[in-house]
């Protein structure tokens, strides 16, 4: 049986070492001068590595990074929307040469990975803040995490050494080779990716099943890499994702999966950028919902749809669905969408995230019609948990 759709570029990168080659790379990378990654670098190594970002091998140069801010795609043309790439200090870049073998450490120092430094180059922060978040308020999560690091960037391939341990998600965390894997054995030819950073509620699920309804296949995959200090911890949302697919879904028809990457917050930028992941992990259809991966106003709620716009369907390989903003309507007695119902928004139910929290602060259950009682009840679970410790929630 076929494979469903080619990676990003045409392979599936891989640069994990592996057996002796490893032993030898690890023992002479103790020798090397030494970097320590943040968290977001770490996921970003690995998912290089795993192939997850393919076309890339490793962080990126300057050439590609200048050609991504300015005109999204690769210097080999491919669209590509998100610099990845690896910052430092002017004063550790001075220490850095063109052309050496760079160790990676992770938070314990222990060797991660290998940089085989091929350039270091200056940047304009001001000019990536611009390109890819359209703001440079501090107060954009993204842009926060832009001016915490470093001005001078690190380009080169990467090899891959020692995965990080993960205790929650160790059955979730599928590389793309697994995930194709999967879907070839299911005998699926159409996969839709489903891309979130919060609990899930009806209007997901909504959105999810009428994709459903015109592939093989439904991949969810959280996001579970760092996000917004508020933002409900990646272990409670799987949790609502478990309960919820053992009660409302044909598991033989689903996923459930995890990104281990980072949340950027670009709005439009990741949108693209998390379709294209998700085309490396064997995806292709993934959802587009109103304001994906938006925060705050930065962005209108569809400028995540009109980037698609910008690239023809074949250079992208993979085809969005695009969603309008689901609700309950009393009035119809389901969920819908503007595109669908006629009435007026004091028959449909919106709750914000503020108002969930404060439902959820006083102990109360999420209404039915907002989410399934199933998905309330861990909500509510961890909410009194946190109350009893004295944490907001």
């Amino acid at each position: 049986m076929r494979e469903t759709i080619k990676p990003h570029g045409g392979r599936l990168i891989n640069r994990e070492v592996q057996g002796n080659e490893k032993l030898t790379l690890k023992e002479k990378a103790q020798e090397f001068k030494k970097l320590k990654l943040c968290k977001r670098e770490l996921a970003d190594l690995e998912m290089i590595a795993i192939g997850a970002y393919s076309p890339l091998e490793g962080f990126m140069g300057k050439a590609d990074y200048q050609k991504v801010l300015r005109e999204k795609r690769l210097v080999n043309g491919l669209p590509w929307t998100i610099p990845i790439i690896l910052s430092v200090s002017e004063e550790k870049a001075e220490e850095l040469s063109e052309g050496e073998n760079i160790a990676l450490l992770d938070s314990q120092e222990e060797i991660v990975g290998i940089l085989h430094l091929e350039e270091k180059y200056q940047v304009s922060i001001e000019e990536e803040l611009i390109e890819v978040f359209r703001t440079v308020d501090y107060k954009h999560p993204g842009v926060k995490s832009v001016y915490q690091r470093g001005s001078i960037y690190l380009g080169g391939k990467i090899s891959f050494l020692k995965r990080q341990f993960d205790p929650l998600f160790t059955h979730y965390r599928l590389d793309p080779h697994e995930t194709r894997k999967i879907f070839k054995e299911r005998g699926w030819k159409t996969v839709v990716g489903f891309q979130t950073r919060n609990p899930i509620h009806r209007a997901h699920e909504y959105i999810q099943k009428s994709a459903l309804e015109i592939v093989d296949g439904l991949f969810i995959q959280p996001l579970v890499g760092e996000t917004k200090e508020d933002d409900i911890p990646a272990e409670v949302r799987m949790k609502c994702y478990q309960v919820l697919i053992e009660n409302y879904y044909p598991k033989e028809r689903v996923v459930l999966g995890v990104l281990p990457t980072a949340m950027r917050y670009a709005g439009p930028r990741e949108a693209v950028f998390h379709a294209l992941v998700r085309k490396n992990y064997g995806c292709t259809h993934f959802i587009v919902g109103r304001d994906h991966a938006g925060v705050g106003h930065y962005y209108g709620p569809f400028d995540a749809h009109y980037i698609f716009e910008e690239f023809k369907p074949e250079e992208l390989g993979i085809t969005p669905l695009f969603f309008d903003n689901a609700f309950y309507c009393r009035r119809c007695g389901n969920m819908t969408t503007s595109k669908t119902c006629p009435h007026h928004e004091e028959d449909h139910l919106l709750l914000s995230g503020t108002k969930v929290r404060e439902l959820l602060q006083k102990g109360e259950m999420l209404p039915p019609e907002f989410t399934r009682p199933e998905v309330a009840e861990v909500l509510r679970a961890w909410a009194n948990s946190k109350t009893k410790t004295g944490v907001s929630v």
